[in-house]
């Protein structure tokens, strides 16, 4: 005879006895038919919290409809065990899981007082509606409760029943169970608990929210002396334990006041894994995530990001703003039109730090303050990568005929038809003039400068493109190497026009850059849109020696019973020779030591990178690794809005990854970029490009492709003659 035939018939005829009758007895068969099975209890597993952790294990965000971990009993406190039945079962141990005595000492404090003050519910039945019934207060759910309960104290041991419970009941603030409640109201774990937090957690059952320390700790206070003062009565514990307990301060809640690690991040973890598991399993199934995180880079870049953003508020906030409103009258026809801006401006930024070698996310931040803006600026941006962009175009000038001492002109140039047909229409060598009149003082023959100035060649000047310098200067000859530490505009539109733009963007994609690239002379001075992971991503294949690693973010994922479902490994593809990789890396380190990125010399390592300042000062970027790190950071403001006028990624971008990257490579060693071979070097005069001589007053060590050192030495006398343009390695 199975259990519930026997149950079925053993209340048929307690009711039969009592009078009820046949009609109560078809009532009851009914609804013993109606009951779920409890053998499912043993295999119950309730919504869980899905735990996402960084690559060593810390936690830096959950996902969850319910907050819920659970634990065995044997982790769960003594004095919290004894605490929850004191106040609300006292007999739990003793019942058979209805209390007739607790339901009518109940019902006459409840008459006594006129309101709900007790409940006559055990444990047992507890359990029975939360996780079988629903909240109706019917007679028919009642009967359900009961009979629910007779079968669960048949089938399962106190002990079950009672962790089943405290693993499923609601403490407030969005936690079930006692280790969720305990991380929510301690950030400690269930068995780390003291006599006071387990008599506050057990006065929390009966009424969460109007008990919760949150809420009013004051009331808390008193709930938690109830419990104490119940739990003396019951000898549980002695009146000087009591007293110590009931004289600790009700600490401030934990994990309700700290913000969760990592949003941006892990934000774009849930966007990954929702296709896979679907939202049920990623917010009920309890899984961990191990992510490739680290949570001390973390924390250090929301930091450093944070104090450097909020820095240039306090100084530059208020000019901003009244040269983004004296622009914006100067510039606009009709002034009573015009809303003037009173608010101060609000700088944001991102920063993404990516394993060299693997491709392993160590930090993002995405902006200031995810609640505000969950609009991740490191991903989601499209915006002008500037003067950082231009590694990828030395780079391509590199696998050719361009060597780090090749000479190019640092001169004003003014291109033609940009859009259809881009023509060089003029230069010239007077660079040490403004811009002012370059157009009157142009080098050309005196039939092309006649068909300018004639009127019907207005259309003509409209459509000419004379790219400028940051600084609006012209430097004259410089070498590849000096170009870019300075980074010169104009020579890198003269070194994009003589390899291709196509090279260009091809040698782009093959480091990492995915998104849209137009291939136009303009490209060199980072026209295109891009997203900063994308220029951190690329700039790691340079540092990894043409080894491509695509960017990951999750390293395992195991379900509630530790079974793995998923693992990451590292995805790695040679992409670009490592010759070129070492010589734009070489190039790049100049940046450091000698141009704009200075600022990170002081870190005194092997260090290359390169600034971005797109035009107005609407974007501030630097992006620089060691040989083991990247990382990329970016500075503006969400509206386009330019920042001061007359600052730049040096004074901004560089000091900011400058102090992130200080705390970062406290875990790396301090080694050199790998020479690969077919690399020579060669002393080059740092001016001219020759052979150095032991006259020339700059020499440094230069790196080379095997086979294209130059063969000339210096001709010039530095004490008494100034070089001159031209060489075998100069670029018209």
């Amino acid at each position: 005879m199975n259990r519930t035939l026997k149950t079925w018939m053993a209340v048929s005829v307690l009711l039969f006895i009592t009078g009820i009758g046949a009609v109560s007895l078809l009532y009851v068969k009914k609804a013993l038919e109606d009951l779920p099975n409890v053998e499912t209890l043993a295999d119950y597993v309730p919504p869980l919290v899905t735990q996402v952790v960084d690559n060593d294990g810390h936690s830096i965000g959950e996902f969850f409809t319910e907050r819920r971990t659970t634990v065995p009993l044997t982790q769960i406190p003594v004095d919290l065990r004894q605490a929850v039945m004191a106040i609300e079962d006292t007999d739990f141990y003793h019942h058979w899981g209805v209390n007739p005595r607790a339901i009518l000492r109940a019902t006459f404090a409840n008459l006594r007082a006129g309101h709900l003050v007790q409940g006559g519910s055990t444990l047992t039945q507890q359990l029975a509606k939360t996780i079988f019934l629903n909240r109706q207060k019917t007679f028919d759910r009642k009967l359900k409760e009961f009979l629910l309960t007779l079968q669960i104290e048949r089938r399962y041991s106190k002990d079950e029943i009672l962790q089943l419970y405290l693993n499923q009941i609601y403490f407030g603030g969005g936690a079930y169970g006692v280790e969720a409640a305990t991380r929510l109201y301690f950030d400690k774990h269930a068995q780390e608990m003291n006599l006071a937090e387990c008599a506050l957690m057990a006065g929390l059952i009966r009424s969460p929210n109007h008990y919760s320390p949150i809420n009013d700790p004051e009331r808390a206070r008193e709930r938690r002396a109830t419990v104490l003062r119940r739990m003396q009565d019951l000898n549980d514990i002695t009146e000087q334990e009591r007293k110590e307990a009931d004289a600790l301060p009700i600490a401030a809640p934990q994990a309700s006041l700290k913000a969760k690690e990592a949003p941006y991040f892990v934000e774009e973890i849930r966007k990954q894994l929702e296709p896979v598991y679907g939202s049920e399993t990623l917010e009920q199934g309890g899984l961990t995530i191990q992510t490739t995180l680290s949570l001390n880079l973390q924390q250090a870049a929301e930091r450093v990001l944070e104090n450097h953003l909020a820095a240039y508020d306090l100084q530059y906030g208020t000019a901003t703003l009244a040269e983004y409103n004296r622009d914006l009258l100067k510039n606009t026809t009709n002034q009573t039109q015009v809303v003037i801006s009173t608010t101060l401006p609000r700088l944001q930024g991102a920063l993404v730090a990516m394993d060299v070698h693997t491709g392993a996310i160590r930090a993002m931040v995405g902006g200031r303050d995810y609640s505000e803006s969950q609009f991740n600026r490191a991903m989601q941006a499209k915006r002008q990568p500037g003067s950082s962009f231009k590694p990828f175009v030395w780079a391509a000038a590199l696998q050719g005929a361009f060597t780090a001492a090749t000479v190019v002109n640092d001169y004003p140039l003014v291109y033609i038809d940009m859009e259809s047909d881009p023509q060089l229409l003029a230069e010239t060598s007077a660079y040490a003039q403004t811009d002012t009149a370059i157009l009157d003082n142009l080098q050309m023959t005196p039939e092309a400068f006649a068909a300018l100035k004639k009127p019907e060649h207005d259309e003509i000047l409209k459509r000419y493109w004379r790219p400028q310098n940051f600084d609006g200067k012209y430097l004259g000859p410089l070498t590849l190497r000096k170009a870019l530490a300075k980074s010169r505009n104009l020579v890198s539109v003269r070194i994009i026009d003589s390899v291709g733009p196509r090279k260009v963007v091809r040698l782009a994609r093959e480091a990492g850059i995915k998104d849209r690239l137009d291939a136009v002379l303009s490209l060199g001075l980072g026209t295109s849109v891009v997203s900063l992971m994308e220029l951190v991503n690329a700039y790691g294949t340079f540092a990894n020696g043409g080894l491509h690693a695509e960017p990951y973010y999750i390293e395992r994922v195991t379900d509630h019973r530790s079974r793995v479902l998923q693992e990451q490994s590292p995805k790695i593809e040679s992409r670009v020779d490592p010759q070129t990789c070492f010589l734009i890396t070489n190039l790049m380190r100049g940046v450091v030591e000698h141009g704009t990125g200075w600022y990170a010399k002081r870190l005194g390592r092997p260090l290359a990178g390169k600034t971005g300042t797109t035009q107005d000062q609407r974007d501030l970027l630097f992006v620089g690794f060691g040989p083991d790190l990247v990382c990329g950071v970016w500075v503006g403001y969400d509206d386009f809005r330019p920042l001061k006028k007359g600052l730049s990624a040096s004074n901004i971008a560089v000091p900011l990854w400058t102090d992130f990257m200080r705390e970062a490579l406290k875990g790396y060693p301090n080694k050199d970029f790998t020479i690969p071979p077919g690399i020579e070097f060669a002393k080059i005069d740092a001016d001219t490009g020759y052979l150095a001589l032991p006259t020339c007053p700059h020499v440094i060590l230069e790196a080379f492709r095997e086979g294209t050192v130059p063969k000339e030495f210096c001709p010039y006398n530095h004490l008494s003659q100034p070089p001159e343009t031209g060489n075998e390695n100069f670029l018209e």
